[in-house]
């Protein structure tokens, strides 16, 4: 059993900054996927960003890319989200998600690839 735990959500204006934590008890981030979800109230659960480690490998959705990175630390113990020109369609509650292997390419996206889940944390955006 994996416990996922996020941190950094918080209150930031149009064109801030956030940066989002991710660490996993337990474990590494090893030879797994990590992605970030989100779901804004109202909405369906949205995929945002992947990290498969194995061969240093990013995968955005079109509504980030350009503004979101995902990265991992040097002792492979956390997992960031950097938020940067956040905008109020931004607002939402972000997840953590762990595969628990290394995905392919076709299924970094789809939410029922992961397995382990962080209880989110509320990302607000003010215009």
């Amino acid at each position: 059993q994996v416990r996922l735990i996020e941190s950094g959500g918080g209150f930031a204006e149009a064109g801030g900054s956030l940066t989002l934590e991710c660490i996993a008890s337990g474990r590494t981030f090893t030879d797994v996927t990590v992605a970030w979800f989100r779901q804004a109230s109202g909405k369906e659960r949205e995929f945002v960003a992947a990290g498969r480690w194995g061969d240093n490998s990013e995968y955005y959705s079109d509504s980030v890319k350009g503004r979101f990175t995902i990265s991992r630390d040097n002792n492979k113990k956390v997992v960031y989200l950097q938020m940067n020109s956040l905008m109020p369609e931004d607002t939402a509650v972000y997840y953590c998600a762990v595969a628990g292997r290394a995905l392919i390419t076709s299924t970094v996206a789809e939410d029922s690839e992961y397995r382990y889940w962080g209880p989110g944390t509320q990302v607000t955006v003010s215009s």
